[in-house]
């Protein structure tokens, strides 16, 4: 028997668009979508469609698979296929189940043939199509066979047949004649009348039908009138289109098939889609009115309890959308835009807030716990919490926490929540190039949703939450919708009070909640942000604190994680020193705590190889069975003989490269974003020649250290001269300057004194004291200009056993300011003439 996939028919005689091709794509789409037919059926049902478009013959090239060579009047002997569910409406396709193997033989056969047709006849109700022609109506629909594969069967309708005599039962086979629909004039105003809006507003064709169309093809187009604004005025052609997409009976829609005079098919039809509107009209009120009104009744209820702390602007706007969801529902339309709008809006937590927790102590025990050291970060904080407490209001300072990567400041902006009792909410605008993911979409869009603010507030379910910007230097750039003009008014107290939210349409008030922001370096920051931000600077962890933080907290969690026991895992301060200096030098504890990890997860392998062979001898009780084996199994313990074997071969060597510098280099001290570190400044001699005198420069340095590079070699010349004039090193030498680890960039501008003391060093041909390092910007004359990152170059000297160091006098405030265990052992010089810097350099006794 032949059972169709659907019984909604796939329409053709619509135009769409100004060419075939164009007119074809948009419904072919929906039919595939339907059908979930094949590329190959695509082809092929796309050539039949433009036959049957045009109103001719189907002409395609000789290479298509569908024969075209036999006129559809000549196909008058044909296989009868009995349709039981409904009638092939002309200009409709038909996806088809074939069962009966000779039925499908002999479509095949047909296919492959002159004539791929067959004749499509409704089943007679109750009727077995085996028993003849009599069990089928007489009048059907020639039927063009577009593909077959395997039982699947997609043919499209072509003409009107009637039945003349029966050829053959098995196939039943049928010879036939083709009907012809009665002669009409296509502007006659009675035909005009029944398809166009007539002057007293009476229902008609092409509104009901219009109607109909979006509510049961709403896929293939965005608006049913635009289908029926292309149609071509055949009035035959669309009194079939009328009775293929109604869901009427299948004896009505076969009248319309019988019926040859188009005014009186047309009034058919009106008739069929008149009582289809009608049904949807009653389905779509009994299926949407609960769920709208239930939705609407959440709504209210939602804003009952704060309708007096909503803002009359937004209470406003909520009462209007109530009102058009109920205008709505009355004209039968879509609400689903709508509803998610109104969700939004009343979801947001209007004039709630927690109560902020201003308790200094408890605040300075809850940042102690969270991280250690950090002291001069923490005392800015409380300062903050402290004018919190006076004044009841914390607002009005955007903190922005910078530093290295590692150092805790995504930890330290969780803890300050936890402190104020304030909910947390983290939003990472690293690589943030659209001020949509802020401002949110405009309500016009397609899945337009709000932006990340308005999706905080509902998530955090309060108007006060604290909220991170993570990675603010690291935002991204786009022309046209720049994130940064979003977050300035985010951010900005004077605008920040009114913020609007395109999806949300109406403004909020942000005024309440405290942002914290992280960088890794703020010169990447956008300066009208920075300007509004408070910058507290996490310069890194020193060696000691990074062992207390090791040994008092890394280890125990990590442990913990693992499943390991604290008492079957011993590691030494000499392995996690080790750990520290040689494996993980950078500024903050990430790395650290991911070479503990490393050491951890052995640990927990050889534990589970140690417990296999007990598990597998005592099946029956397992579980006891482990708890004993660990209880006997060994400790492991960790120190630095054998810590490669957990980690590997160190990735750091010693950053002292010499124990005593030799003639023409000198350590200095640079910043990175990583921590502090040690810099070498290499000189040589390359060739000797009168007026041979210059400086070549390599390892991999910016334009600003190359400057200081040339002033460094003139104001060495300055200063050689000064002291012996009869000295024309510098003038008939060529010299080769070189600063190690050439594949690293470098820039910056305190390398000067130390290039200017590398060059006379090869110049007196005598070394630099030992075990002294030195940073600072020289000028033209010999003055010394204070330099940034005096922490982390205070740290990179201690990591290097340096004993003294030589900093611009304008930073002595900033060292005082050090905590004691950065200052402790170190002789520190402060200089602000280089004249300073050549005594202490080489005024000693070699």
């Amino acid at each position: 028997m032949l059972k169709p996939y659907t019984s909604h028919h796939m329409p053709l005689a619509i135009r769409v668009g100004s060419t075939p091709a164009n007119r074809s794509l948009l419904l072919l789409k929906a039919w595939s979508q339907q059908t979930r037919w094949n590329r190959s059926s695509h082809d092929l049902a796309r050539r039949a469609f433009f036959s049957t478009l045009t109103n001719s013959k189907p002409t395609v090239s000789c290479s298509a698979i569908v024969s075209s060579k036999p006129c559809l009047d000549d196909c008058l002997t044909v296989i009868a296929v009995p349709f039981r569910d409904g009638p092939l409406i002309p200009g409709f396709y038909m996806p088809l189940c074939v069962k009966d193997p000779k039925v499908l033989a002999a479509l095949q056969e047909s296919k492959s043939g002159e004539t791929p047709y067959a004749g499509a006849f409704l089943l007679k109700d109750d009727k077995d199509p085996s028993t003849g022609s009599s069990v089928i109506h007489q009048v059907g629909t020639l039927a063009q066979i577009l593909s077959i594969q395997g039982e699947q069967v997609i043919v499209i309708g072509r003409e009107r047949l009637q039945i003349t005599e029966m050829v053959g039962k098995d196939p039943l086979t049928v010879k036939t004649h083709h009907l012809k629909d009665k002669p009409y004039d296509k502007d006659d105003e009675v035909i005009r009348s029944t398809y166009f809006e007539d002057n007293i507003g009476n229902s008609n064709y092409r509104k009901l039908a219009e109607f109909l169309l979006q509510k049961r093809r709403r896929k293939l187009t965005d608006s049913g009138a635009g289908i029926f604004e292309a149609v071509d005025f055949n009035y035959q052609k669309l009194a079939d289109f009328g009775a293929g997409i109604s869901d009427a009976k299948k004896h009505k829609i076969q009248e319309v098939l019988e019926e040859l005079d188009v005014h009186k098919r047309l009034n058919l039809t009106l008739e069929l889609v008149k009582k289809q509107v009608e049904m949807n009209k009653i389905q779509l009120f009994h299926a949407s009115l609960f769920p709208v009104t239930h939705a609407t009744a959440t709504f209210k209820k939602r804003i009952e309890p704060i309708k007096e702390k909503i803002p009359k602007h937004v209470l406003k706007v909520i009462e209007e959308q109530f009102a058009k969801i109920d205008r709505i529902i009355r004209n039968y339309g879509s609400t689903d835009d709508i509803f998610t709008y109104v969700d939004w809006l009343t979801a947001l937590p209007w004039g709630k807030c927690s109560d902020d927790n201003f308790d200094v102590p408890r605040a300075e025990k809850i940042l102690d716990e969270d991280h250690y050291g950090l002291r001069d970060v923490k005392e800015r904080i409380l300062e903050f919490i402290a004018v919190g407490t006076l004044t009841g209001n914390p607002q009005g300072k955007i903190i922005c926490l910078s530093g290295p990567p590692g150092v805790g400041k995504t930890s330290i902006a969780r803890s300050v929540a936890r402190a104020l009792d304030r909910k947390f909410f983290r939003l990472a605008v690293g690589g943030l190039s659209d001020s949509s993911h802020i401002k949110g979409d405009r309500g016009v869009y397609i899945g337009a949703t709000p932006g990340k603010m308005v999706q905080c507030l509902k998530e955090v379910g309060t108007e006060n939450p604290l909220v991170l910007l993570d990675e603010i230097d690291k935002l991204g750039k786009k022309r046209s919708r720049d994130p940064e003009g979003a977050l300035l008014e985010l951010l900005d107290p004077q605008q920040n009070s009114h913020f609007l939210d395109y999806f949300l349409d109406v403004t909020i008030d942000l005024s309440k909640v405290l942002f914290v922001c992280t960088a890794n370096v703020t010169d990447m920051i956008p300066g009208p942000l920075l300007d509004r931000m408070e910058v507290i600077t996490l310069a890194g962890y020193t060696t000691d604190e990074k062992m207390h933080i090791a040994r008092d907290y890394l280890v125990k969690i990590v442990s913990g994680k693992c499943g390991i026991k604290p008492e079957q895992v011993d590691v030494s301060d000499t392995a996690l020193l080790s750990l520290i200096e040689n494996y993980c030098r950078e500024a903050g504890v990430r790395n650290l705590q991911k070479q503990i990890e490393k050491i951890f997860r052995k640990i927990a392998l050889k534990l589970v190889r140690q417990r296999a062979p007990a598990k597998t001898d005592l099946e029956s009780s397992a579980e006891g069975s482990m708890e004993q084996s660990t209880a006997v199994a060994e400790k492991f313990m960790i120190n630095e003989s054998n810590l490669a074997d957990y980690v590997g071969k160190p990735v750091f060597r010693g950053e002292k490269i010499y124990e005593q510098t030799p003639v023409g280099v000198v350590m200095g001290l640079a910043w990175t974003s990583m921590g502090g570190s040690t810099l070498y400044i290499e000189t040589t001699f390359v060739e000797e020649g009168e007026g041979k005198g210059g400086l070549h420069i390599t390892g991999h340095l910016g334009s600003v250290m190359k400057e200081s590079a040339e002033i460094a070699h003139t104001v060495a010349r300055r200063i050689m001269f000064d002291k012996d004039p009869n000295n024309l090193f510098f003038a008939n030498s060529k010299l080769h300057l070189h600063v190690p680890e050439g594949a690293t960039p470098k820039d910056g501008p305190s390398a000067g004194c130390t290039m200017i003391t590398s060059l006379l060093s090869l110049a007196m041909k005598k070394p630099v004291r030992k075990d002294l390092a030195m940073t600072g910007e020289v000028t033209l004359t010999g003055r010394i200009l204070p330099i940034g990152g005096l922490k982390e170059k205070t740290m990179a000297a201690r990591r290097s056993q340096v004993k003294e160091i030589i900093f611009p006098e304008a930073n002595r405030i900033d060292f005082e300011h050090l905590e004691e265990s950065f200052k402790e052992g170190l002789d520190v010089h402060f200089v602000d003439e280089y004249e300073q810097i050549f005594e202490l350099a080489f005024g000693y006794e070699q």
